[in-house]
């Protein structure tokens, strides 16, 4: 058996096939869309409470809850206003 990933970490393997990044931004947005979710039902917030609360359009609100949809910070911010958070990023 001459696995070449075997023992190595799974980082590892997605770097060497080149995907790394885009994984992990898949892993941000599919976190993002379920805090998101998590948030409004918190908040007793439908859909379109949270759009109104955001000032922005149901597809709008659509895409970010979409993990495979493109948001803008924005975004992020109104929702995080909505309901009642903030957002902190950090860069390593």
């Amino acid at each position: 058996m001459n696995n070449k990933y075997l023992g190595t970490k799974f980082d590892n393997f997605l770097s060497e096939e080149g995907i790394l990044e885009e994984c992990k931004e898949v892993a941000v947005r599919r976190v993002l869309a379920h805090l998101i979710r998590q948030l409004m039902q918190e908040n007793q917030l439908s859909k379109k409470m949270m759009a109104e609360k955001m000032q922005i359009s149901h597809s709008t609100l659509n895409r970010l809850l979409d993990p495979s949809a493109s948001v803008t910070l924005k975004t992020i911010f109104k929702a995080a206003h909505a309901t009642g958070k903030k957002i902190e990023f950090s860069i390593r």
